[in-house]
């Protein structure tokens, strides 16, 4: 199916219109003959807490300065056990802000020597307010690549969706991590940025998107990456409660479900991912551990699971899995 990646969602609309509503996504499947089962797992993503420095108006998990829910050093030991009885090949640290759980240094250096592959995700402007460089020194050890989220190029559409002065901090944390070698051609230092739109739209074209960046914070800043994601926002969380304020869920939703393509659901991440939350309970996502919807429907915790989660077991679904497969889709 063909998306208008570049359109607006547009006017404000009646949340109560019923016409507006998206086909539930089960029943997408179900016509295009589709079911969504795990494949082999090979990703423990670990969600350290939901304590972060930004109040970001698309997180799906209402982080901020406020939630005390972190991940504590029972639980990291937990965490560290299962992945070296599991063989995961990639381990996937995010939150909230990880940088900011005061045990991120420890589970970085235990879990390490576990899998081929450790991802950081970072607002980079949480990255920059340790007193030291030592998080920096301790990823560039273990080779540990920096997935950093930068909406947009422009100061302006970055500040909106995070904050004042986010886009100046930002810049400053990819010129400190392009000194240590991250990005530049080489090191084996791999710094991957996210980018998301600051609206309710659908995302741009990757591969032109990856391009407009790369020019501009090139020309503009003299930065270098390796890698731009673009994803589109799920409708959970803060960014639903924005969407149903500013009169936009529905239309945002219907665009979604119109941009269904089936063949993304081969590359799900669901399907190859088990995600651990903050408090050990395990997820098929992100997005299902916003809503509470445990691994395969069965509320487990990580210190009683023996291995990674077997093929072909369900995937709970919902209609925020539309986010998940429209356009490129989450792979």
């Amino acid at each position: 199916m063909a998306v208008d990646a570049h359109s607006a969602v547009g006017p404000a609309i009646d949340n109560s219109c019923l016409e507006c509503r998206p086909e539930p996504f089960f029943k997408t499947l179900a016509r295009h003959g589709l079911e969504i089962k795990r494949d082999r797992t090979d990703t423990l993503q670990i969600n350290v807490g939901f304590y972060c420095n930004q109040v970001c108006r698309h997180c799906h998990l209402e982080a901020g300065p406020g939630r005390l829910e972190i991940m504590d050093l029972h639980t990291m030991n937990d965490v560290v056990a299962y992945a070296g009885r599991s063989g995961f090949q990639t381990v996937d640290i995010t939150g909230g802000a990880p940088e900011m759980n005061p045990h991120i240094e420890y589970l970085i250096e235990d879990i390490a020597p576990l899998a081929g592959r450790i991802m950081l995700r970072s607002n980079l402007t949480a990255l920059g307010n340790k007193q030291t460089d030592d998080l920096i020194k301790l990823c560039c050890r273990h080779r540990v690549v920096i997935v950093a989220s930068l909406p947009s190029v422009k100061t302006s559409q970055t500040d909106s969706q995070r904050g004042k002065g986010v886009m100046d901090a930002s810049i400053a944390m990819l010129r400190k991590l392009n000194n240590f070698g991250y990005g530049q051609a080489g090191t084996g230092l791999e710094l991957n940025l996210v980018s998301s739109p600051s609206g309710a739209f659908l995302t741009a074209s990757q591969a032109q998107s990856e391009k407009r960046f790369r020019d501009d914070l090139e020309r503009k800043y003299g930065l270098v990456f390796n890698n731009l994601f673009t994803f589109a926002n799920v409708p959970l969380g803060r960014f639903r409660s924005w969407l149903q304020e500013s009169g936009n869920l529905d239309r945002y939703e219907q665009r979604l479900a119109e941009s269904f393509n089936p063949c993304t659901i081969q590359g799900l991440m669901c399907r190859t991912l088990v995600s651990v939350s903050w408090d050990g309970y395990l997820f098929d996502c992100d997005f299902n551990l916003a809503l509470r919807a445990y691994l395969g429907g069965l509320k487990k915790h990580v210190s009683e699971m023996e291995g990674a989660p077997e093929a072909e077991t369900r995937i709970p679904i919902g209609d925020h899995c539309y986010a998940c497969t429209a356009g490129a889709g989450f792979t």
